[in-house]
This record gives C-alpha cells, sequence and structure tokens, in this order.
C-alpha cells in the first residue's frame, strides 16, 4: 500500500515472536506492544532511521487468532468466525531514536462473515492462503470472498490503517504530498 503511494521504504524483518500465550490481556494492547517491540528492534540497527511496523490480531469474544500453525488449525479458525462478526485489531508504531520520537496507536475494524459451506473453507485452506494470514485469511485476496461486510478501515483488515499511517507520517513530515 505504501509502495503504491509512491513512499519508497525498506523491508527488514524484526525476528520478534509473535506466539500467543495464554493470558493475553487486552488485544488491542498485545497488538500495540508487538508493533513496538518490532519498531523498537529494528530502531536498534538503524538509529537514524524512521521505524513503522505494525501488527494485526484477530478477536472473536474472548479468543484471540493470530496465524494458523497448520491446515487443521485454519480450519478451525475458519469455522469459528463463519457466519459471524469479528474485530481485526492493528497495533502500530513509529519510532526514530535519533529524534526521540516513538509513538503508539491501534485501529479496529468489525468484520462479518458469510455462512460458508465446509467445502468452501477446505477449499480456501488448501489454497495455502491463510497460513500467514491472522484468523486465516487475506481480505485483500482470494479471502474477500469470506467476508460479507465490513465497518472501519478496510486497509486495518489487510494489515497497516493506510489513513493513520499517513496521518503520522504527514505529521512528521517524513512524507509530503506531491
Amino acid at each position: 500500500m505504501l509502495e503504491a503511494l509512491g513512499i519508497e521504504f525498506s523491508v527488514v524483518p524484526s525476528g520478534v515472536d509473535e506466539s500467543l500465550s495464554e493470558d493475553v490481556g487486552d488485544p488491542a494492547a498485545l497488538a500495540r506492544r508487538w508493533a513496538l517491540e518490532k519498531a523498537e528492534r529494528v530502531a536498534a540497527d538503524f538509529p537514524a532511521a524512521w521505524v513503522l511496523a505494525a501488527d494485526t490480531v484477530v478477536v472473536l469474544g474472548d479468543r484471540l487468532f493470530g496465524k494458523p500453525s497448520d491446515e487443521a488449525e485454519a480450519v478451525s479458525m475458519l469455522q469459528a468466525l463463519n457466519g459471524g462478526t469479528h474485530r481485526v485489531l492493528s497495533g502500530m508504531a513509529l519510532i526514530h531514536r535519533g529524534e526521540g520520537v516513538a509513538r503508539q496507536g491501534s485501529c479496529c475494524t468489525s468484520v462479518s462473515f458469510r455462512t460458508l459451506r465446509p467445502a468452501e473453507i477446505r477449499a480456501y485452506v488448501g489454497t495455502r492462503e491463510p497460513f500467514d494470514k491472522a484468523g486465516a485469511y487475506g481480505i485483500q485476496d482470494l479471502g474477500a470472498f469470506l467476508v460479507r461486510s465490513i465497518e472501519g478501515s478496510y486497509t486495518n483488515v489487510v494489515g497497516l490503517p493506510l489513513g493513520e499511517t499517513l496521518d503520522w507520517l504527514l505529521h512528521h513530515e517524513i512524507i509530503e504530498p506531491r
């Protein structure tokens, strides 16, 4: 999304462990914490650079969904989300060590799934698309067929709340409109 807007950047994996523990507490706080940990880890190696990081989780009631570890877990996640409404929470962090800037935020979008047949879920999992996505689906790709409606930011569900991110980048004069 940033690339489509003409923003130049580099992707640097942080290596932060995003494993879910039994007691996650507030899911939005968890997503913000993981985003901040990612940003801090990368900023340690690039103290003169602006570092933007994000992390997304899917929440249904009290249950938190990260990325599925295997086919059975992906099917289980999609069955749980089937026909209902869940929340997608993204935490974001922006850091510049040299300028002493550290900022965090989060965004929430409600997503309603169609009622899916078991064969649809199995076929989607068979595409392998769910395996690197929180909640076992990607709204920006083939997984769009799962979704009946959303309330809130579409780009948040993709994984980076673009409107909020652009506000930050413009506020700190990291980018400017051309």
